[in-house]
């Protein structure tokens, strides 16, 4: 008896070490996460909905983590902007016209620029240690792969051809997302290459509380070069470089469309440089956020095949059913303005750097009665669609 009793407290003992040191290895591995993505910082702005943004001296920019980037000159400004396209808003569109929530409380000094501060419980919650800069912990999907199997789920309208770039204008919405492991977003993507090999940028807004926290949409982009084998959101890796003072990437959105009332929207364009072939990244009418290098990519470098305008959302299917996770508003495209959230003017650039409206184009619909799309021409909007559903229904289960 007193030897098991011995063996037992051995045991117990043994057990309570070796929690500590998986606890021990695995704050030291979150802090090291934290110290490289959280660079020292000249000032830092606490924003109102609890972010902190600090201002990281160009000196210490994240590109500057990445091998092929040791030793590289930043370019602060395009070479040049697309033709065909008026950059001065009207008075009335510059008020549906988001900005971001932090600058309210300060702005970042020159020769920096702002950097959303990553948190502890951020990395443990994502699992950053296995699969952090995914677009999603277990699967990454893709329009042309989806099946009825599939987590993600989308409303799109795609284009092929041609292209240097894209635009739209992004409504924006603050949707029901079921659980924190799920996603609800509205994006572009410009892309290149084989599906295997898939080359695309993206970028637009986002809701997403496994991610930043919150329920807030925040302004996000993702990047892949080897279809989507790897990737990265934001500045989770090295590789997009923002070089505007004002704009932080994973910021919250500062106003969001409401139903029956005012409309919000976010300006959209992602082109290539003609000089660099660095492929820019702008929101709103002024705001150069920054470029992703053309040396990331093998087949973007060579320019864009498809584009692809909308919304996903990612379906757990809890209960073995369909996710009631809302895509843009939440209503069906059918219900129309102020009730379904929508894409306007847009617009594809062309291999001579000329924005013009897209020749041709399709929809895509993952599921049609849970999230659906209608598209259309009007003069002040140009093409445009709406987009959108509530997820489970009577239709959709």
């Amino acid at each position: 008896m007193m030897i098991a009793r011995f063996v037992l407290s051995i045991l117990i003992v043994a057990a309570i070490v070796s929690g500590s040191e998986f606890s021990y290895t695995r704050d030291a591995k979150v802090e090291k996460i934290l110290k490289k993505l959280n660079k020292p910082a000249l000032k830092s702005i606490k924003s109102p909905d609890g972010d902190i943004i600090d201002c990281v001296h160009m000196n210490n920019h994240p590109i500057y983590d990445h091998p092929l980037f040791k030793n590289y000159t930043i370019q602060m400004k395009p070479s040049s902007y697309p033709k065909g396209k008026n950059n001065e808003s009207s008075d009335r569109e510059k008020q549906s016209v988001v900005t971001q929530l932090w600058t309210v409380n300060g702005k970042c000094p020159e020769n920096s620029i702002p950097i959303r501060r990553t948190r502890r419980k951020e990395i443990l919650r994502t699992k950053y240690m296995q699969r952090y800069d995914k677009k999603n912990p277990n699967i990454i999907n893709h329009p042309k792969a989806s099946t009825s199997n599939s987590i993600h789920e989308y409303a799109q309208i795609q284009a092929k051809g041609k292209f240097h770039g894209a635009h739209a204008d992004i409504n924006v919405w603050k949707p029901y997302v079921q659980t924190p492991k799920e996603f609800s977003l509205a994006q572009m993507w410009v892309m290149a290459g084989p599906f295997s090999e898939l080359n695309s940028v993206e970028a637009g807004w986002q809701v997403y509380h496994d991610r930043y926290g919150d329920d807030n949409p925040r302004y996000f982009i993702f990047w892949t070069a080897d279809g989507y084998h790897s990737g990265c959101y934001n500045l989770d890796c090295p590789g997009f470089v923002p070089v505007n003072k004002n704009f932080a990437l994973g910021a919250a959105v500062s106003n969001v469309s409401t139903l029956n009332g005012q409309q919000y929207h976010i300006p959209t364009t992602i082109w290539k440089d003609p000089h660099t072939g660095n492929w820019w990244l702008k929101f709103n009418d002024h705001e150069f956020v920054g470029y992703w290098p053309s040396i990331l990519f093998n087949h973007l470098k060579d320019g864009a095949t498809e584009i692809q305008w909308g919304g996903e959302i990612i379906n757990f299917k809890d209960g073995s059913l369909h996710t009631t996770t809302r895509m843009g508003s939440g209503h069906f495209a059918e219900e129309g303005y102020q009730k379904a959230s929508y894409f306007k003017n847009l617009e594809i650039i062309d291999e001579h750097d000329i924005h013009n409206k897209p020749k041709e184009g399709y929809s895509f619909m993952t599921q049609e009665s849970c999230y659906n799309i209608r598209s259309g021409y009007a003069k002040i909007w140009g093409v445009y669609f709406y987009y959108g559903g509530p997820g489970r229904n009577q239709n959709c289960k």
